[in-house]
Order: structure tokens, then sequence, then C-alpha cells
């Protein structure tokens, strides 16, 4: 399997758990010290931990929960043991305030680790234009 094979398999297995609610399949799809630019936060988020600890914050404050993601528009631009993977995502999350559905764009960061595999080591997440 090619370079780029592996990293879109490793970015479908992020959405798809991202997408399913499996949030340790999700979280482990990332490097423990990987960093996290969302439009929904404050700030920079500097690792995974922070990361758990921001949904948490989200679930506990809001009833947030993911119901559903897909991926379109994807792009992966290899540079030796690192790779830019750019995509659109549509999610349809539900808060308190009922469902909702979010078309943003994405890039992820992968990198390939010693055992092989490509981890998300940075991740920022902006509106799509339009939406």
């Amino acid at each position: 399997m090619s370079a780029e094979e592996e990293v879109r398999r490793a970015a479908d297995a992020l959405v798809t758990a991202f997408g399913s609610g499996e949030l340790d399949a999700y979280f482990g799809c990332f490097a423990d010290d990987a960093t996290f630019l969302f439009h929904t936060t404050d700030r920079l988020l500097r690792s995974t931990d922070e990361y758990r600890r921001e949904w948490a914050r989200w679930v506990a404050e809001d009833g947030f929960r993911v119901v559903d993601c897909s991926t379109t528009d994807t792009v992966v631009q290899l540079l030796g043991d690192t790779a830019v993977f750019t995509h659109r995502v549509r999610t349809t999350v539900e808060t308190t305030d009922g469902q909702d559905v979010l078309h943003e764009r994405e890039t992820i960061v992968f990198a390939r680790q010693d055992d092989g595999r490509w981890l998300g080591v940075h991740e920022h997440l902006s509106p799509a234009p339009g939406a």
C-alpha cells in the first residue's frame, strides 16, 4: 500500500470513529502531543488530553454529541514522514438546543510513527465559506 493510501486509511478511521461517537478510537488517532485549533474554542488545545477535557466540558455543559459525519474533497500532500490531509466536513451534532448541521473545512497533519502508523499531530477546523 502506498503512503498516500495509508494516510487516507488513517483519516477514514479518524472520521468514522468521530462520526460514530467512538471516542477512544477517535482520540487514539492522534499523538499525545497533538495540537488542535478550532473556530469554536478560544485557544489552541495543546494536547490530546486537553482536547478530551474540552470535549467532556461540551458534553457536561451542552449535552454535546456527534450524530453523523461525512467528508468530501479530500486531498493528501505527502512530505516524507509527514502528510497534510485537507477535506470538507459535514457534521450533524446534537446539544440541549437540538440538532445542527455544520459545514466546515479541516486540515489534519499526520506524522508516520516509528511503528508505521500515521497519527494526527495537528488539526485545524474552520467554517466552510458560506456556512
